[in-house]
């Protein structure tokens, strides 16, 4: 039973990849970052090369995977109980584990391993089962946003970035790639844009609604359910088997919202911090 390591996209998914593609809705992170890895590149998230591992069981199965992508929290996913005081062993001392995302119960193991971390971040996975759009619905329309509006776009993705404490950094190739595959969708009211929910690209049958964002003049009027619920329903029709967001738990106004339209708990997440 060993953590193996590696800053290879290629040698990670080869060694890792079919696990992933077993539990989707799991390791639905997992998936979308190393998919983004391998077709733009490892620096793709602007703070050096990632750092990749698995941990084999004792029969040789994947059972256990770590994502970081620098400056980003480590994601843990899956990690069995018996995983987490050895990948301590071997990260603790390191940069790689100066902020870790995962499942409570492994970011307890990790942090009675490792005292000094803090809670940054409590995060709620939420699974659609039946899509139950806004009624009555908001005024306006949903569309496809298109590169006309990409100086929007960018204002707006940079604006999600900076509400729920991500980089900037993204923002331009998230635009640019969202609207060449037709992810990004607008909610439009009197003819002018209120509001908007982008997609991942399916993986291993699952589709993952990545931002929803209103502009703080706008909120309040059931746009983020109007077009979090076409964006949704947008993925069931590009054949998803699973639709997943994520919430933050410190915003029950929008993990209200999520569940108004269908969408139902899953499994918390802890960020949790170093303190310096």
């Amino acid at each position: 039973m060993t953590w193996t390591f590696t800053n290879d996209t290629g040698t990670f998914l080869a060694a890792a990849g079919a696990s992933l593609a077993a539990r989707p809705v799991e390791h639905t992170v997992a998936l979308t970052v190393t998919e983004r890895l391998r077709r733009a590149g490892p620096r793709h998230y602007g703070g050096g090369d990632p750092v990749l591992g698995w941990w084999r069981g004792a029969h040789g199965a994947v059972a256990g995977i770590l994502v970081r992508t620098p400056p980003r929290p480590a994601l843990l996913s899956a990690v069995p109980p018996e995983a987490v005081g050895p990948l301590a062993d071997a990260l603790g001392a390191g940069p790689e584990l100066d902020a870790v995302n995962a499942d409570r119960d492994t970011a307890a193991l990790l942090a009675a391993r490792l005292p000094g971390y803090r809670t940054e971040q409590e995060q709620r996975l939420y699974r659609l089962g039946s899509l139950r759009p806004p009624s009555p619905a908001p005024e306006g329309r949903a569309r496809r946003a298109t590169r006309g509006d990409r100086a929007l776009l960018v204002e707006w993705v940079q604006g999600f970035a900076d509400a729920t404490g991500q980089a900037r950094s993204s923002a331009l190739w998230l635009v640019d790639e969202g609207t060449e595959r037709g992810s990004l969708t607008l909610w439009e009211s009197g003819g002018a844009p209120v509001a908007l929910a982008g997609r991942s690209r399916m993986s291993a049958g699952t589709v993952r609604v990545t931002l929803v964002y209103t502009p703080p003049e706008l909120r309040g009027r059931r746009y983020a359910a109007a077009v979090t619920a076409e964006a949704s329903r947008a993925a069931l029709e590009a054949g998803a088997a699973e639709v997943l967001l994520f919430a933050d738990l410190a915003n029950p106004m929008s993990n209200g919202v999520y569940r108004r339209i269908g969408y139902e708990p899953v499994a918390d997440r802890l960020v949790l911090r170093r303190r310096a």
